[in-house]
């Protein structure tokens, strides 16, 4: 792990109960957008079970998940992968983990329309897959406010209609996302 970023978070969402403090770490081959990526994911889907970058200990499954919940059995039954992913991974993601629900974030509508293009040319399977396109302006300007130490005060993040709303490092953010199936 080259760096870490720690988050302080307070949470105003009563359906939310978010821990005081989590840490982030990235990678040498991932890039700090990836970070702000996992950060947001984790805020989106957080539940008790709800891991960051685990390693799974399965032979069957060789991939790393940005972020996994595992049933009773110790299987995948939510995978996000955030940002840059390879299509050929989504498609053996998809035999891998085969009752996992599928996730996959990315940092613009543009970055999510390049991605459906390529699933569509390699003709991945329909309905298996749920996409989330961030506002690109407030996803850049959460990149921009990051560093080694962070406070987050999580306000609200919802599907219907998809928003949310958070102050992070001092900046409040009140964003649309956009949610696909494919």
């Amino acid at each position: 792990m080259s760096h870490k970023y720690s988050f302080h978070l307070t949470s105003q969402d009563w359906r939310r109960a978010l821990p005081p403090k989590i840490i982030i770490g990235r990678q040498e081959t991932e890039t700090i957008e990836h970070v702000a990526l996992k950060l947001i994911g984790y805020l989106l889907f957080h539940n008790e079970r709800l891991q960051i970058g685990p390693n799974l200990h399965d032979e069957n499954i060789p991939f790393v998940p940005d972020l996994v919940e595992l049933d009773y059995q110790l299987q995948p039954k939510l995978w996000v992968e955030c940002g840059e992913c390879s299509v050929g991974k989504l498609n053996k993601l998809a035999v891998k983990a085969h009752e996992a629900t599928i996730w996959v974030i990315q940092r613009s509508p543009e970055a999510l329309e390049q991605l459906r293009r390529g699933m569509e040319k390699e003709e991945l399977r329909k309905d298996r897959y749920n996409l989330i396109a961030l506002d690109a302006g407030m996803f850049d300007e959460v990149v921009a406010l990051l560093k080694p130490r962070n406070e987050l005060l999580w306000v609200s993040g919802d599907f219907e209609p998809p928003s949310l709303q958070f102050d992070f490092n001092g900046l409040w953010f009140d964003a649309p996302f956009t949610v696909a199936k494919f």
